[in-house]
């Protein structure tokens, strides 16, 4: 199973928050996943994010692959390192 670490919409109408989740790279954005690892809330003027940077490295330690938005997300937390 080839997994995937990417955003999940949760909030509602022309009001984004995210979900930082890993999932089957087959199952669709707002799908089954595996585990919630944080979240992501681009409107908010405080603190954005949210991120359990344990599970992140274990995820991405058993082979899981970041989508460009989370890459991004965990390169300004410190997850991976920024080029």
């Amino acid at each position: 199973m080839s997994t995937r670490i990417r955003l999940r919409r949760v909030g509602r109408k022309k009001v984004p928050i995210y979900r930082i989740v890993v999932t089957d790279r087959t199952a669709p954005r707002d799908g089954r996943f595996l585990e919630v690892i944080g979240t992501y809330n681009p409107r908010a003027t405080g603190e954005q994010m949210t991120l359990n940077a344990d599970k992140a490295r274990e995820w991405l330690a058993k082979g899981a692959t970041p989508s460009d938005t989370v890459e991004s997300l965990l390169k300004k937390a410190g997850v991976i390192a920024g080029s």
